[in-house]
């Protein structure tokens, strides 16, 4: 039988960040206005606040990154799968110049049990090669070259050639069925 674990790439921002809460948040607290998700389905970050270079401001703002809040269930989620796949987190951190060590100590503050040696800051990720990728940006998981789960937000509801998964929840639910699955072929294979 096979012995080497399955990896998982895991993206930050939109998987174990929320930053879509972030960008609300920041909004409302510099305009004084809330955009509702509802209003922001399948429009690109950037584009769905009525003031349009706010976004682009954000994400260059020193402690943006730093402060995004943790997806609901990320933590014990993570911490699960590590238990039967070899996790890595997997995050495009070189577009903003504060980005790369605010996630680097956001990760060290919110996942602490994730080793140095399975985080993976890029620029491009599709160089980037696990059994899984669970993003939440189709021009990630376009290039995934094992299967490509996609983490569902207001700017990909209208793309539907990945898996969608809408919680941790659920992505707890089709690793648990992806091991269902493999135990299965294995005992057809042996018998």
């Amino acid at each position: 039988m096979n012995n080497i674990r399955k990896t998982i790439g895991i993206d930050m921002d939109g998987v174990l960040a929320d930053i879509e809460q972030q960008f609300m948040d920041w909004y409302e607290n510099e305009y004084g206005v809330i955009v509702p998700r509802e209003e922001r389905l399948g429009v690109l970050e950037p584009e769905g606040f009525p003031e349009k270079g706010a976004i682009k401001r954000y994400v260059n703002t020193p402690g943006f990154f730093r402060t995004i809040p943790v997806m609901e269930g990320a933590v014990e989620a993570v911490k699960r799968l590590m238990e039967d796949y070899d996790v890595y987190i997997v995050s495009a951190a070189m577009e903003f110049p504060q980005c790369l060590s605010e996630k680097h100590e956001w990760l060290a503050e919110h996942f602490p049990f994730i080793s140095w040696r399975n985080i993976i800051f890029c620029g491009d990720k599709s160089v980037v090669v696990t059994d899984y990728l669970i993003d939440d940006h189709c021009k990630n998981l376009d290039f995934c070259k094992g299967k490509a789960v996609m983490f569902d937000a207001s700017h990909n509801v209208n793309q539907h050639h990945h898996l969608r998964v809408h919680s941790w929840t659920e992505i707890l639910a089709f690793f648990e069925q992806e091991k269902v699955s493999e135990e299965n072929t294995v005992t057809a294979a042996t018998a």
